[in-house]
């Protein structure tokens, strides 16, 4: 099999949460250019009806299901749904989450309920996902499991406290996925991306240019769908329990600015 085959997805189904806009989506029409079909998951029927209708377009089958990932009922009638329509489920895409109210506030004034939904949703809603597809994926041989993090989850900042003890416990949550699982044929990677055009536009003024990131720019979607791509497919097959940034290098001299409030783009609830 030559290296361009063995990038192809043709055949396989993937589930991608949080994919109703942004690099949800993004990732999503990079995955169904590939090969794949789709199960595009995400909050709010509206916007993953959308996607479904692009991934359509290119001529590969799209399923949309309207989760919310911290209700583990809710996600386990996401992966029945999906294997209903597709009859297999190859990899898994935890790409849903987002800041949730109290991200800016120091920790003496953040509520229960905030500190909960900040780790349920950028925590527990991937490992509900995780649980629900691994007994698909061990009866069937294998899969590939995908975890979208943060800079927020290996650098510290001002504030974010939720968001960076979440995507910090992510990080390792899939070390331990890859480690107990690999014997199975199960590889569990992560992708970091730094900043891309969806996010928040004060956001992306703060970051363009080389102060923060040495290529000087935000990024551009293909470079982290291609990326997604890349783990998704059998190319990525020794790959395992790996964290792979696409962030122009702004994490080699430990660049995150901590004097700066809003370092998670808000869009509206998390996805």
């Amino acid at each position: 099999m030559g290296v361009m085959d063995r990038l192809r997805l043709d055949g396989k189904t993937i589930i991608m949460t949080g994919a109703g806009r942004g690099l949800g989506r993004a990732m999503a029409l990079d995955l169904a250019e590939a090969g794949a079909d789709l199960v595009a998951a995400a909050r709010t029927t509206a916007q993953i009806e959308e996607t479904a209708e692009m991934i359509r377009a290119t001529g590969r089958r799209c399923l949309a299901v309207p989760v919310n990932i911290t209700d583990s009922s809710a996600v386990q009638a996401m992966v029945e749904a999906s294997l209903a329509e597709f009859g297999r489920i190859d990899v898994l895409v935890n790409n849903a989450g987002g800041a949730s109210r109290g991200w800016n506030k120091p920790l003496e004034d953040i509520t229960d309920e905030e500190w909960r939904k900040g780790i349920d949703t950028n925590l527990t809603g991937a490992v509900f996902c995780c649980r629900a597809v691994l007994p698909h994926m061990l009866k069937h041989g294998g899969g590939k499991i995908i975890n979208i993090t943060s800079g927020l989850g290996v650098r510290a900042s001002r504030y974010n406290f939720m968001y960076s003890a979440a995507k910090a416990g992510l990080n390792n949550f899939t070390r331990c996925m890859a480690m107990n699982y690999a014997d199975k044929n199960i590889q569990t990677n992560l992708i970091m991306p730094g900043i891309f055009p969806h996010d928040d536009p004060a956001l992306v003024r703060f970051w363009q240019g080389g102060k923060f990131i040495p290529v000087g720019r935000v990024g551009k979607d293909d470079e982290l769908g291609h990326l997604c791509v890349f783990l998704a497919s059998d190319a990525s097959n020794y790959m395992n329990g790996e964290m792979l940034c696409t962030e122009g290098g702004g994490l080699a001299g430990g660049q995150v600015p901590t004097g700066f409030a809003p370092l998670v783009a808000l869009e509206g609830e998390p996805q």
